[in-house]
């Protein structure tokens, strides 16, 4: 994919969503895609991203992104399969990503209240 100059604050999901299908579609890569092979890939390259923090605490961790700029770009990079095989996955499956967030952001809001789960880790049947 060319550096558009996308950028969170103003690039929009669907803009995104549709430059993966385009960069899939211009490759004939859609016949690969099926949501069997697509979560297969998403699950591989989530391991990929978990490997470059296996085995440290949680400090080391978050030590590594802040100060190893050359580690960063390879979680950056690793973290950009993951989300563009999730996006693939929602092209192929029909799945609106933004409103399947907004369910579930509602789902999790009612599991875990503030009042109940503020500083806490606990599972939402343990709160």
């Amino acid at each position: 994919m060319e550096n558009s100059g996308l950028r969170d604050a103003t690039a929009t999901l669907g803009e995104i969503k549709a430059r993966v299908l385009a960069f899939a579609h211009e490759r004939d890569w859609e016949q690969f895609h099926a949501p069997k092979n697509l979560s297969m890939a998403l699950a591989a390259e989530a391991g990929e991203l978990m490997e470059h923090f296996l085995w440290d605490t949680p400090e080391a961790s978050r030590a590594k992104v802040r100060d190893e700029p050359a580690r960063l770009a390879k979680i950056e990079e690793e973290l950009a399969d993951v989300v563009i095989y999730a996006l693939e996955f929602a092209n192929m499956t029909g799945i609106d990503v933004a409103a399947a967030i907004e369910r579930k952001m509602a789902q999790n809001a009612a599991k875990y209240p503030v009042a109940k789960a503020k500083g806490r880790s606990a599972k939402y049947n343990e709160l």
